[in-house]
């Protein structure tokens, strides 16, 4: 009898922590459109912090290019503040080539179609809120 009270409540006590207590999370479809050609990939990025912006990504993605278009979808994401940046890895070298000032060769984006002059964009310019799920669009 002792045993079965026991396993009784070990069942119980882990009732609390299962019920409901799920965070929700959210998806964040970007759409690229006006890249210049279909040759190699995607690589996107969610950040969700200044510090790791153009750095360390949050969530990560590489996508194939049609039409001289792109999807991502990035499922799972809780609510907050984020800014996404995407190059277009024409040769598939999984980095953004340059010329010899330091100019990408290759497309690039971020969130909001962020700017910037001599310089990658800022977060500040390329962050957003979300608290549902969204559907993005940069344009080239």
């Amino acid at each position: 009898m002792k045993k079965i009270v026991l396993i009784v409540a070990f069942i119980f006590s882990g009732m609390p922590y299962t019920n409901g207590q799920e965070k929700e999370t959210y998806t964040l479809i970007v759409k690229i459109s006006g890249l210049k050609s279909n040759k190699g990939h995607i690589l996107a990025g969610v950040y969700n912090s200044e510090i790791d912006f153009l750095k360390n990504e949050y969530k990560g993605d590489v996508v194939e290019i049609k039409e001289k278009r792109a999807t991502i979808i990035f499922k799972n994401i809780d609510a907050g503040e984020y800014a996404v940046s995407f190059i277009h890895d024409e040769n598939k070298n999984n980095k953004m080539d340059t010329n010899f000032f330091g100019i990408p060769k290759e497309d690039y984006g971020c969130s909001n179609n962020a700017k910037n002059f001599l310089g990658p964009p800022k977060y500040e310019d390329a962050k957003f809120m979300l608290s549902e799920n969204k559907t993005m669009l940069i344009e080239l």
